[in-house]
């Protein structure tokens, strides 16, 4: 990664380019080199910021998607900012459609990409085997149409995850927690635009789930990312990139 992570004040996150303001948010298993060609892109025009959301840092007994929705807050306020666009893949597209609904004046659009929040197919349905590489290996492959998306650094570090005992307790309450709080009552709720971004082939939050968040998201738009799994901003980024440069100039523009 070649991005500094700045820390102050009890947040970490990383910050490049001037503009309006991006804030991409990871996955539960997402590194924020998953971000890099979107950063790479977009910093030329936007201010991108991606914080590191404190998944093993919370107390366990608060953690979920309204305390990971909290700390995003809390990160706006301290950091100044409202009307961003809020861009999450996975979890964190799940913590900020939280966030929206509860302070949709700090957003001007969300962008959604594989977002849990309806239905999620996690690890093809089984948590893995934590002691067997191979499966870790096959199971990381299953997020993506091409598995050799899957590196060993990437395959390494979700490993690494899943082998302490601490971490592996937080991904099942996370987990869990994003199980529990289904969205759908909430959706219509959320009237700024909505731009989703999702892989044709995604096997963890499948092409229904785009279907269904477009259906109940009022002011939405949906975009097919073909050969693809479930994080087209790692396995297509410049098709990602494409839909949200259009998406953007739309509404920033206006």
């Amino acid at each position: 990664m070649q991005y500094e992570v700045i820390e102050e004040d009890g947040f970490k996150y990383i910050q490049a380019g001037e503009g309006e303001t991006l804030v991409l948010l990871h996955g539960l298993m997402g590194e924020l080199s998953n971000w890099e060609p979107a950063i790479d892109h977009f910093k030329k025009n936007y201010r991108v910021l991606v914080p590191i959301l404190p998944i093993y840092d919370l107390p366990i007994l608060t953690l979920g998607v309204k305390s990971l929705s909290k700390y995003v807050h809390r990160f706006l306020k301290y950091k100044k900012l409202s009307q961003v666009v809020l861009i999450g893949n996975s979890l964190g597209g799940h913590v900020g459609l939280v966030f929206t609904a509860a302070h949709q004046e700090f957003v001007k659009a969300l962008v959604l990409t594989g977002s849990s929040g309806l239905y999620e197919n996690a690890f093809g349905g089984s948590f893995p085997r934590r002691e067997s590489y191979d499966y870790i290996k096959e199971k990381v492959e299953f997020t993506f149409y091409d598995p050799a998306t899957a590196t060993k650094e990437l395959v390494d570090e979700v490993f690494k995850s899943v082998n302490d005992r601490s971490r592996v307790i937080r991904i099942l309450a996370l987990a869990k927690s994003a199980i529990r709080h289904n969205m759908s009552k909430e959706l219509s709720r959320i009237t700024i635009p909505v731009s989703l971004i999702w892989g044709k082939q995604d096997k963890i939050t499948p092409p229904e789930v785009a279907i269904e968040f477009h259906e109940l998201l009022p002011n939405s738009e949906l975009n097919w990312v073909d050969k693809c799994g479930h994080a087209p901003m790692m396995e297509r980024p410049t098709e990602f990139n494409a839909y949200l440069d259009t998406f953007l100039n739309r509404i920033l523009l206006k």
